[in-house]
């Protein structure tokens, strides 16, 4: 395979483009393959040429695409136990994998004349598994998650997982008390997943912290897209307590509704009066009614230890959230997304009456909720009382051009920090003499304002989901 002279010039070698070894991919690659530490390989390249080429490399990090075959999965291999001793990290796209696959794959990870692998971060995105066991995992991967003291990421997303798949690799990691920080396992169809937890118990009260295996090191959780309901989450609660550090819970795009937030809502509480580090909760499209959201919020504003991020996202909540939305910002929250939740013009003006004292917020989401030019003034409130707010947006929400105004004079008037506000979608007749209006606003050598794109005029606004 030849080098373009375009390509040559690129890389400093426009001097000797008509050395005959210049401009063949080899030998750039047996002169610098050791300083390579990231590799992106499709499937056609993973045989033992590329190996050959790469054999002085140390690689950290693997991403690769489209595995289908064993001819693949064998010049794969090779590269792997190559880079054994340092590569960390390995990312797997659009591939077909067989247990047995999985077993080379993962095999062939180990560091020489040791059983444990030194990976990090192991991910598995947009794939198949094929001719999955419904009573166990493929032997190498159960070796794979049990002898990796290192590991602490694995993603598994988009890759038509079942319940009984998550449930026997959930059981696979408490067992090695793994020392797993991250697990995603986003995007599946993985409902019905602790449906063997405890027996066939409903759970009403959480077992108690200490007994049983648990976790102790996981802190992100994201099970988001999994059509889960009420009764998954009633489970997730007891499942939950053998993850007693966790700081992010995900369970957005799953149908709970207020029935399931409501089997959540005690885990919060006694997750807080055990000090647990609980952070972040993402609740975005879970079907909730303004009637869930309010005990939501009700609890949340009462925690001993708030919660530094939530999202109630694109749920059809109403006017009516306003009241409790204004008992969180209270809190010390620092980020808060409520964009398409249907507050209107009338939830706006609730918020911008309730604010009164200074906020901690530092990022919030209010786009989507055709406020109008009532979201000018909420956001002329909101910059006087936020010192420390570094991002708003508020796109699509039908803002008259007028709101321009309002938003630059309450904005020279603030002392905050603000750097980036998006005002984008708002269907504005845009002139040029706006654009001397919103120039004199920069943070950071950046302008503040994404204003409406001037193609954009003749675009229907639609917030339709």
């Amino acid at each position: 395979m030849n080098v373009s002279d375009g390509m040559l010039k690129c890389i400093g070698c426009e001097g000797h483009v008509n050395h005959p070894n210049y401009s063949k991919l080899s030998y750039h690659c047996q002169q610098f393959g050791h300083y390579a530490s990231c590799l992106r390989l499709q499937n056609v390249f993973c045989v033992a040429e590329t190996c050959v080429l790469l054999r002085k490399s140390n690689l950290q990090s693997l991403i690769v695409r489209w595995i289908r075959s064993e001819k693949h999965v064998d010049g794969l291999c090779k590269l792997l136990i190559q880079n054994s001793e340092t590569l960390t990290s390995l990312e797997f796209i659009y591939c077909k994998l067989s247990p047995t696959f999985v077993s080379a794959i993962c095999g062939s990870l180990n560091v020489v004349n040791t059983h444990t692998h030194g990976i990090q971060h192991f991910s598995i995105n947009t794939s198949s598994f094929l001719e999955i066991n419904p009573v166990s995992l493929p032997p190498g991967f159960v070796s794979f998650l049990s002898s990796g003291r290192s590991l602490c990421s694995l993603k598994l997303h988009d890759n038509h997982l079942d319940g009984n798949f998550a449930w026997m690799l959930l059981s696979v990691l408490l067992d090695a008390s793994s020392s797993l920080s991250i697990l995603d396992l986003s995007d599946n169809n993985i409902a019905g997943w602790l449906g063997n937890l405890n027996g066939k118990s409903k759970c009403k009260v959480p077992l108690s912290l200490g007994i049983g295996k648990s976790l102790q090191s996981l802190r992100v959780l994201n099970i988001r897209g999994n059509d889960l309901r009420k009764d998954d989450v009633e489970s997730l609660r007891c499942a939950l307590v053998s993850m007693p550090n966790l700081e992010i819970l995900d369970i957005s795009d799953n149908p709970i509704e207020d029935d399931g937030i409501r089997c959540l809502i005690p885990y919060i509480i006694e997750a807080t009066d055990r000090c647990s580090p609980l952070a972040e909760l993402y609740l975005e499209n879970c079907e909730l009614s303004c009637s869930g959201a309010t005990e939501l919020l009700d609890s949340l504003s009462n925690l001993k230890r708030p919660l530094n991020s939530l999202s109630l996202a694109d749920n059809g909540l109403g006017s009516d959230v306003a009241g409790p939305l204004q008992k969180i910002l209270g809190t010390s929250i620092k980020t808060l997304n409520v964009g398409g939740v249907g507050l209107g013009s009338l939830g706006f003006q609730e918020l911008e009456k309730g604010l009164m004292a200074e906020l901690k917020l530092v990022d919030i989401n209010i786009s989507k909720n055709r406020g109008g030019f009532e979201t000018a003034r909420f956001l002329a409130k909101l910059m006087s009382l936020a010192p420390n707010i570094i991002a708003i947006n508020t796109a699509y929400n039908l803002m008259p051009l007028e709101s321009l105004t309002v938003i630059c004079s309450a904005l020279k008037l603030s002392k905050g920090s603000l750097e980036r506000l998006d005002l984008t979608g708002n269907n504005w007749d845009y002139q040029p003499n706006h654009a001397s209006m919103v120039a004199e606003f920069h943070r950071n050598g950046r302008p503040i304002f994404i204003l409406p794109s001037y193609l954009a005029v003749d675009v229907p606004y639609d917030d339709d989901p």
